[in-house]
C-alpha cells in the first residue's frame, strides 16, 4: 500500500534538488582568464607570421624561388645526330642511321616501385632480381641503361607513364646490302664506332659529333622547356664508296655458285676499272649480315680479299716475261727450249705437265709451262727480277687503306737460292692477296703504269694520265704481254671458259698447291684467274681466286675463269663498253640461233 506525500513536503523537495543542481561546476558562471588571451595572440601571431611570409614569398622572393625550382629540374642532355652514311658510287645506300630509343631507369625512383619495375622488365624480357640487385648497386647513379636499341613504338609503350623509366633518341646502323658488301663496309658496335671495314677505316670522318643543350624536365623526364644549347649537333660525313653496287651483286652471286658448285672451302674476287684503279665489286666467300651479328664466326668477318694470301702459281708467268723483256733478255718473237719437259735446279726438277720442246714466249703463256717460266727467270740476275716485280706491287699494299690489308710475302732478293729463283717465275715461293694480283694485271692494262687502288670513288676523270701512277713496265711490253695472253683465252689456251663472245679478252690461268709446313700438300689447291677485258681498249681488270675446290674440277681455267667470263661480260654489258670482236659475236648468236 503506497503511502501519501503531503503537498508541503513535495515543494520542499523540488527546492532542495533545485539549490543541489546549482551548487555543481558546470554550472558555474565561465571565465575568460589570462591563458586563455594568450593563446588566442599566439594563434593570432602565427597566422599573421604565416599571411606575412606567403606575401613576402610570392612578391620579394618569388624570382629567386622560381629559379631555385628550375634549378632542380634542369639537365643538360645531348642532342643526337646522324653518323654519316656509306653509300655505292651512284648514291645507293650500303650503310645507314636509323632512330631508335634506349631505356633507361633512375634507380631511386625505380626502386621505390618495384610493382612498375617488374612490368617493365616483364616487357624487355629482363631478369627481375638481377635488374633489382643492379639497381642497387648502382643506386647512387641517376642514370642505368636497362635495354638499347629498341623501335621506338615498342620502347614507348614499355615506358609510358611510369616515374623513373625514361627514353633516350639513339641511331642504330643498317646495313640495307647484308652480306653481300659486309665484307667491305664492315660494322659498328653498340656506341656506333666502327669496327670493321670502311666503318673503321674512316671511323673520324664518319663519326657524329652529338650537340647538347639545357633544358627543363618534369617528373616524368619530359623537356618541358628549352633553355640554351649548349653545343651544336654535328652529323658525321657521307662516304661515295666506288663500289658499283649492280657489279657487286653479280660478283657475289657468281662466286657463291662457284664456291658452292665446286665444294671449295672459300674464294674472293675483285674486279678493277683499270684506268682509275678504283675497285668496282669486291666479294668474298663465307660471308655474313651485318645486321645479325650474334653467331658470326670470326673467320665469316675476314675481307679475304685484302687479308688472306696465297702462293699465285702459273698467274705470274706474265710478268716474269715482262720483266725479261723489259730487261733486253728476251723480245716478243724469242723461243725457249723447254725439252725434254723438266729441268734440274739446285736437285729439284722443275717439270711440265709434258715435253712442249721449243716455245714461243706466247706459247709458253699458252701452255703454262713451269720449264720456260723459269728459264726466262733464271736469266735474270735476281736483283734485276726482284726489282722488277716489286715495281708491279708484290710486296706491298694496294693503297685501299684498308684495316688488316696484308702485304703479302715477297722476299729480298739476298735471301734467294737458285731454287727460289727458279720457281719464282711461276709463282711459287712468293704470296700474295687476290687483290695485290687484280693490281699487277692493271699495270698490264694501264700501259705499265702501276695506280694504287681505292675503295673510295675518285673524283678526277678516268683516263690514266690524270692519275698519280709510277711508270714500271714499258708500254710496248704491256701490249706485247696483252696479245700473249688473249691466246690463253683463245679456243687452244688454259683459260678458254673465260671468253666473253663479242669482246677480246686477255688473262691467265693458276693452278698452284697449298703450302704446308716442309712442303706442299699433295691434294688441296688454289684455282686462280686474272684477267683484262676489252683488249683492244683495256677498261675491266678482274682476279679470281677459289680455295681448295674439291668438286668438278680444281684447275684454274675450269674453276675460277668461267666466274671472270659471267661478270664481266654483265659488267662491259652494264658499263655500255663497246664489243671489239664483232666476228666472234656474229658467230655466237648464229650458234645460238
Amino acid at each position: 500500500m503506497k503511502r501519501s506525500i503531503s503537498p508541503r513536503k513535495a515543494t520542499r523537495r523540488k527546492t532542495m534538488k533545485r539549490e543541489s543542481s546549482i551548487d555543481r561546476p558546470e554550472y558555474q558562471p565561465q571565465f575568460l582568464g589570462a591563458r586563455h588571451y594568450f593563446v588566442l595572440l599566439v594563434m593570432f601571431s602565427l597566422l599573421a607570421g604565416l599571411v606575412t611570409r606567403a606575401l613576402y614569398l610570392q612578391v620579394v622572393e618569388q624570382d629567386f624561388l622560381t629559379s631555385q625550382g628550375g634549378q632542380r629540374q634542369i639537365r643538360t642532355i645531348e642532342t643526337p645526330a646522324y653518323r654519316g652514311s656509306i653509300l655505292d658510287r651512284f648514291g645507293t645506300p650500303l650503310a645507314i642511321s636509323t632512330p631508335v630509343d634506349s631505356v633507361w631507369v633512375n634507380p631511386t625512383e625505380i626502386l621505390a616501385n618495384l610493382t612498375a619495375l617488374k612490368q617493365v622488365t616483364d616487357k624487355l624480357e629482363l631478369d627481375f632480381r638481377a635488374t633489382v640487385t643492379l639497381l642497387k648497386q648502382r643506386a647512387n647513379r641517376e642514370f642505368v641503361y636497362l635495354k638499347r636499341q629498341l623501335e621506338p613504338d615498342f620502347a614507348s609503350a614499355v615506358a609510358g607513364g611510369i616515374d623513373g623509366v625514361y627514353l633516350q633518341r639513339e641511331y642504330n646502323r643498317y646495313y640495307p646490302a647484308g652480306e653481300v658488301v659486309s665484307h667491305l663496309v664492315g660494322f659498328t658496335d653498340i656506341d656506333d664506332r666502327g669496327q670493321e671495314g670502311l666503318e673503321l677505316a674512316y671511323q673520324d670522318w664518319l663519326s657524329a659529333q652529338p650537340g647538347k643543350r639545357r633544358v627543363i624536365r618534369n617528373r616524368h623526364g619530359e623537356v618541358i622547356e628549352e633553355l640554351a644549347q649548349v653545343s651544336r649537333a654535328e652529323s658525321g660525313k657521307d662516304i661515295y664508296s666506288s663500289i658499283d653496287m649492280r657489279l657487286q651483286y653479280i660478283a657475289y652471286r657468281s662466286l657463291a655458285r662457284a664456291i658452292q658448285y665446286h665444294a671449295a672451302r672459300a674464294g674472293s674476287a675483285v674486279l678493277l676499272d683499270a684506268r682509275s684503279g678504283e675497285i668496282l665489286a669486291m666479294v668474298n666467300q663465307p660471308s655474313y649480315n651485318p645486321n645479325r651479328r650474334h653467331n658470326m664466326d670470326a673467320a665469316q668477318q675476314r675481307n679475304r680479299a685484302l687479308t688472306d694470301v696465297f702462293e699465285p702459281g702459273s698467274t705470274i708467268k706474265p710478268f716474269t716475261v715482262a720483266a725479261a723483256i723489259d730487261r733486253g733478255r728476251f723480245h716478243a718473237g724469242s723461243t725457249i727450249d723447254t725439252s725434254p719437259g723438266h729441268w734440274m735446279v739446285s736437285g729439284h726438277a722443275v717439270k711440265d705437265v709434258r715435253n712442249f720442246g721449243v716455245l714461243s714466249l706466247s706459247d709458253i703463256l699458252r701452255r703454262s709451262s713451269n720449264v720456260g717460266a723459269s728459264r726466262i727467270a733464271m736469266s735474270m740476275h735476281k736483283e734485276e727480277m726482284w726489282e722488277s716485280f716489286k715495281g708491279y706491287g708484290f710486296g706491298e699494299a694496294s693503297g685501299v687503306s684498308f684495316p688488316g690489308e696484308t702485304s703479302g710475302y715477297f722476299p729480298h732478293h739476298s735471301q734467294w737460292q737458285p731454287l727460289d729463283h727458279a720457281t719464282m717465275g711461276f709463282g711459287y715461293g712468293m704470296s700474295v692477296s687476290i687483290t695485290q694480283l687484280a693490281r699487277a694485271y692493271a699495270v698490264i692494262a694501264n700501259e705499265g703504269r702501276l695506280l694504287d687502288l681505292s675503295l673510295v670513288r675518285k673524283e678526277v676523270e678516268t683516263s690514266p694520265h690524270n692519275q698519280i701512277a709510277r711508270h714500271v713496265m714499258k708500254a710496248s711490253t704491256a701490249h706485247a704481254l696483252i696479245k700473249m695472253m688473249a691466246e690463253v683465252v683463245g679456243p687452244k689456251g688454259t683459260a678458254h671458259l673465260a671468253a666473253i663472245p663479242g669482246y677480246q679478252v686477255a688473262g691467265k690461268t693458276g693452278t698452284a698447291r697449298k703450302s704446308i709446313a716442309g712442303g706442299y700438300q699433295k691434294d688441296d689447291y688454289v684455282a686462280v684467274f686474272a684477267g683484262i677485258a676489252p683488249v683492244s681498249n683495256p677498261r675491266l681488270v678482274m682476279a679470281i681466286m677459289i680455295d681448295e675446290p674439291t668438286q668438278n674440277g680444281y684447275y684454274g681455267g675450269l674453276v675460277a675463269a668461267p666466274v671472270f667470263s659471267d661478270v664481266v661480260s654483265n659488267a662491259l654489258r652494264i658499263l655500255d663498253i663497246p664489243p671489239d670482236d664483232l666476228p666472234t659475236l656474229v658467230q655466237s648468236r648464229e650458234q645460238g640461233a
